[in-house]
This record gives structure tokens, C-alpha cells and sequence, in this order.
């Protein structure tokens, strides 16, 4: 209630007299209410420029202070919250405070506090909306996103590649060790199977008698007067067998006579 003009005392909701000219009536809403901040700039520690757009809700907690201790308790109330805010930002990198927007609005409720309480305002709730980067500041981070992208892209193509090589490789090795061990398998198995011919061949001539060595050299001696051989060179031990090839040769005709 005002009284020419000035603060008188408070008056609940419900009848009251007052009287008129001389006394006025100015209601004042307790109720909880939204603000918006429109966008507005922000510098991060790294001096880049960002978009900043908070949401808040407040109620007035005392009239009088509301009314009549400040021209404008809104817009003073949403100054500080702006003061505020761009502190907390400006010691922050600026990846960290896109990334950190849950702890920010933590700091900023924090910070302002009851500091409200002078304009008879409580701030019971602030949200940040968005933070938006500028334009040339967006374009360089989707430059950045991309050329990491194409990077790690590069590095897995790299790795792929390189495996595919070790796959190869170590497949080629394999091959080669399986061809030399087949290889010296079947080397083994040709050299067991001529060693095993060399025995039976031992062993045959060992079970031979000794006049089926006197056949054969009567057989090559046959062979021998039947050729046109002029000269034959032997060794001293055989020179003595040569009187055996005209009796030989004499049995021979005598069988084809017969």
C-alpha cells in the first residue's frame, strides 16, 4: 500500500479499505516465473567467441525491495546472472565448456546464491540452453572433426593393409615350409626305397652260388667269340679264362649241328 505516493506497509490478498487519492494499491505476483536471456557473447579462456542462451525461473521473495529499492530488479537480476556466466566460461578452454554444461550450470547457480536476495528476487532454478560456437569457429572444428576422421579412417586402412600383408606373408611361409617338408618327405622315401633295392640286391648276390657266376662268364664269353671284336683289354686275372672261349665256341657250333 502507498500513501502519497509512498511505501506504506504490506497488505495480504483478501478486503481491505484504503482511501482513494490519497492511498493506492500496487500488487505484486509471488508466483514462480520463466526468463529467457536472449544469445549474447561469451568469450572462453582460448578467446573463442560463443553464443550463450540461459533459461531461468525466479520468484519475488520480498515486494517492498522488489518495487521499490530498485528501478528495474529483472534486468538487474539478469545482468548478474550474466556477469556470472561470463566469468565462469572465460576460465574455461573452449572444448571443455561445450563439453561441461551440467557443471556450469552447477557453478552459476552456486555463484549467484542469495545474491538475488537484494532486488527481493530468488533465482530457484537456471539452465543453460545452448552455447554456440561462432560461425568461423564451427567451420574450423568440422574442418578438425573431418581431417580426424580421415585420420583415424587412414590409420585403420593402414592397419588393415598391414594385416592383410602379415596374412600373406605368413600364408606364403606356411606354403613354402610345407613344400620343403614334403619335399624332403618324398627325398626320404626315394632314398629308403633305393636303399631298400641296394639290400635285396646285396642279398640276392649273397644267396647266389658260385657256379651261377661261372655260367655268366662262360654267357659273356660266348657272347664275346661271337663278336667282331679285335682288340679286348682285361685284367691279368681273367687272361687266364680266355683258353675257355674256343671250347666254347666249338660247343656252341656242335648244338646248332645237332
Amino acid at each position: 500500500m502507498e500513501t502519497l505516493g509512498k511505501y506504506s506497509r504490506n497488505v495480504d490478498a483478501g478486503l481491505h479499505f484504503y482511501i482513494p487519492i490519497f492511498q493506492r494499491i500496487q500488487t505484486v505476483n509471488l508466483a514462480m516465473r520463466p526468463l529467457q536471456l536472449s544469445q549474447y557473447s561469451v568469450i572462453t579462456k582460448d578467446n573463442a567467441d560463443i553464443q550463450a542462451s540461459v533459461t531461468l525461473n525466479y520468484h519475488v521473495t520480498d515486494a517492498k525491495k522488489y518495487v521499490y529499492e530498485n528501478t528495474d530488479s529483472v534486468e538487474s537480476m539478469a545482468q548478474l546472472v550474466r556477469g556470472h556466466l561470463r566469468d565462469i566460461i572465460g576460465r574455461l578452454e573452449l572444448t571443455d565448456a561445450l563439453g561441461s554444461t551440467s557443471k556450469i550450470n552447477a557453478d552459476l547457480a552456486a555463484a549467484i546464491g542469495d545474491l538475488t536476495n537484494v532486488y527481493g528476487i530468488n533465482v530457484d532454478r537456471v539452465n543453460i540452453d545452448e552455447l554456440t560456437p561462432s560461425t568461423s569457429i564451427q567451420e574450423a572444428m568440422d574442418k578438425q572433426l573431418t581431417a580426424d576422421r580421415e585420420r583415424i579412417a587412414t590409420i585403420a586402412r593402414a592397419q588393415g593393409e598391414a594385416q592383410n600383408i602379415k596374412l600373406t606373408t605368413d600364408a606364403r611361409n606356411r606354403a613354402l615350409v610345407e613344400t620343403a617338408q614334403a619335399q624332403a618327405q618324398a627325398t626320404r622315401t626315394q632314398a629308403d626305397a633305393e636303399n631298400y633295392r641296394i639290400n635285396k640286391v646285396q642279398e640276392s648276390l649273397t644267396a647266389v652260388s658260385e657256379n651261377y657266376f661261372k655260367d655268366q662268364s662262360i654267357h659273356a664269353f660266348t657272347e664275346l667269340a661271337q663278336s667282331k671284336t679285335n682288340l679286348v683289354v682285361m685284367s691279368k686275372d681273367e687272361v687266364t679264362t680266355l683258353g675257355q672261349v674256343p671250347v666254347i665256341k666249338k660247343m656252341l657250333d656242335q648244338e646248332n649241328n645237332i
